[in-house]
C-alpha cells in the first residue's frame, strides 16, 4: 500500500513539473509574468496535506499567467497620436440661391384700334360691299377664299389696290328682309373664317361676322349700315427647370424686365427669353433645340405646331411669312426670340402651351449643326453670325444629314422648359357702315 501511494505522488509531481514548464515559457513573453514566480516542487515523499497545498498554489499561479496573457496578447500596446493640425471639413450640400423678388413694372396692355376696313353702297336693287384685305388693321392680309357675304364668294379684287368686293342682288346671298313702320331693311352677314397656313394648323387672324344692312325708307332714300366686328386676344406664362435650371420667360418690348402680363392680341409680337442658370459650373451657352405649341399641356396632343425644329431652325417665318426670328445673342447663358402671336384654327380651347427643348454647351465651344440659332429672312441667318451652320435648315441637320458636328458636340446638357397657358382671345370689333 505504501508503494502504491509513493508511485501516485511521483506521477502527480511529474504532471505538475510539466505545467510549470509551460507557464514559465509564457511568462518569458510577458513583462507582467515576472511578478508571478512558480517554484517546482521537490521530488520527495510528501504528505497528502502538503500535496494539496502545492496543487492549490500551482493552480493559482497558472490562473494568473493565463489572465495576464489574455489581457495583453501582443505585449506592450502603444497609442498612435495624430501628428499636426487636422483641417476641418468645409464641404456642404449645394443650395439653390433664392430668386430675387420681381420689380414692379409700369405696364399697360395695348388695346386694338377699331379699323375702318368695310364700305357699303346700297343701290335700288343691289348691294356693293368693299373689304380691305388688311381687315383688322394689323398688317395681316386675309385670304379671299375665307371671306363670304351670306355664303356668296368674293367677286374680285379692285384693280391697283388690296380691296376685295362683292356686288350682288338685294334678294341674294341669304339676305333677310325686315319691315318697320318707316323702312325696309335688308341684312347680310359678312363672314370671315381664317384659314390655316399651308402645312400648319395655325392662323394669325381672328374670325369675324360683320352685319351689313341696307335701309330703304318708303320715300326711296337709301342708306347702309354695318356693324363693327370684334375679336378676342391671348396670354401666357411659366418657367422650366432641370438639373441646370433651364427656363423660358415672357419679356417686355425692350427686354429690360419680365413681362407682368401674359395677354396678347393677334398681330402682337411675343418676346421669349430662354436661359440656363449656372451654379458653381463652368460658363455655358444655351440653345433652343426645338419648340412645339399645343392647346393642352400634353406635348403630343393634336393639333400641334412645331415652330422651332431641326436643332435650332426657327421655321415659323418661312412657313407663314411672319417676322419671327432669333435676336442677336447678348449673353452666352441667354438666347432670345420673337414670335408673332397666333391661334389654332377652329380650336376648342383659347389656350396655347409652348414646350421647348433647351441645350447648353461649353461657352468656349463654337456653334455647329446641332447647336445653333437660325432665323429665316430671305435665307437662313445665325444669331451669332456663323451663318454656315444654318445651311442644313432646309434639309436635315446633324450626322444623319451629312453635316458633321464640332468636336465639342458630345459635351452638352439638355432640359425642357415650357410657357403656358397662352390664352387666345378674339377682341370683338364692329365696323360702322354708311348711312
Amino acid at each position: 500500500m505504501g508503494l502504491l501511494q509513493y508511485v501516485l505522488v511521483l506521477v502527480v509531481l511529474v504532471v505538475f513539473d510539466l505545467k510549470n514548464a509551460f507557464g514559465s515559457l509564457r511568462s518569458s513573453q510577458s513583462p507582467k509574468s515576472k511578478k508571478h514566480q512558480s517554484y517546482p516542487a521537490s521530488r520527495v515523499p510528501v504528505s497528502s496535506q502538503v500535496l494539496g497545498n502545492t496543487l492549490q498554489k500551482a493552480s493559482l499561479s497558472q490562473s494568473l499567467d493565463y489572465r495576464g496573457f489574455a489581457q495583453e496578447p501582443l505585449g506592450l500596446q502603444e497609442k498612435q497620436v495624430l501628428q499636426g493640425p487636422v483641417k476641418p471639413l468645409d464641404w456642404r450640400f449645394p443650395t439653390v440661391p433664392e430668386v430675387p423678388s420681381e420689380m414692379a413694372v409700369d405696364f399697360h396692355l395695348r388695346q386694338p384700334v377699331t379699323p375702318s376696313s368695310v364700305a357699303i353702297q346700297c343701290g335700288e336693287n343691289r348691294v356693293h360691299v368693299e373689304v380691305q384685305q388688311d381687315l383688322f388693321s394689323n398688317g395681316e392680309l386675309i385670304q379671299p377664299s375665307g371671306l363670304t357675304l351670306g355664303g356668296c364668294p368674293v367677286v374680285g379684287l379692285v384693280p391697283g389696290s388690296k380691296v376685295l368686293f362683292f356686288d350682288n342682288e338685294l334678294q341674294d346671298c341669304n339676305s333677310v328682309l325686315m319691315m318697320t313702320k318707316d323702312e325696309l331693311v335688308y341684312t347680310f352677314a359678312l363672314t370671315y373664317t381664317p384659314e390655316a397656313f399651308a402645312g400648319t394648323p395655325i392662323t394669325r387672324a381672328g374670325g369675324a361676322v360683320i352685319g351689313v344692312q341696307c335701309h330703304y325708307q318708303r320715300f326711296q332714300n337709301v342708306s347702309g349700315n354695318a356693324l363693327k366686328p370684334t375679336w378676342v386676344p391671348y396670354a401666357s406664362t411659366e418657367a422650366g427647370e432641370e438639373v441646370l435650371l433651364f427656363s423660358l420667360k415672357l419679356m417686355m418690348d425692350d427686354w429690360s424686365f419680365e413681362r407682368p402680363s401674359n395677354s396678347y392680341f393677334l398681330g402682337d409680337v411675343i418676346n421669349v427669353e430662354a436661359s440656363v442658370k449656372v451654379y458653381n459650373h463652368v460658363p455655358l451657352r444655351v440653345f433652343v433645340d426645338s419648340c412645339v405649341a399645343t392647346q393642352v399641356p400634353d406635348v403630343n396632343a393634336l393639333p400641334r405646331y412645331l415652330f422651332i425644329e431641326n436643332h435650332g431652325c426657327l421655321v415659323d417665318a418661312k412657313v407663314t411669312a411672319s417676322s419671327s426670328h432669333f435676336m442677336p445673342r447678348s449673353q452666352e447663358d441667354k438666347i432670345r426670340f420673337q414670335l408673332e402671336a397666333f391661334m389654332f384654327q377652329g380650336g376648342s380651347s383659347p389656350s396655347i402651351y409652348m414646350t421647348c427643348v433647351l441645350k447648353a454647351t461649353l461657352a468656349s465651344a463654337p456653334s455647329d449643326a446641332l447647336h445653333k440659332s437660325c432665323s429665316f429672312a430671305n435665307g437662313w441667318l445665325a444669331a451669332d453670325g456663323n451663318h454656315q451652320v444654318c445651311g442644313c435648315c432646309d434639309s436635315t441637320c446633324g450626322p444623319d444629314g451629312g453635316t458633321a458636328a464640332s468636336p465639342f458636340g458630345g459635351l452638352q446638357w439638355e432640359g425642357k422648359a415650357s410657357l403656358g397657358p397662352v390664352v387666345v382671345q378674339e377682341h370683338k370689333k364692329t365696323l360702322a357702315g354708311l348711312q
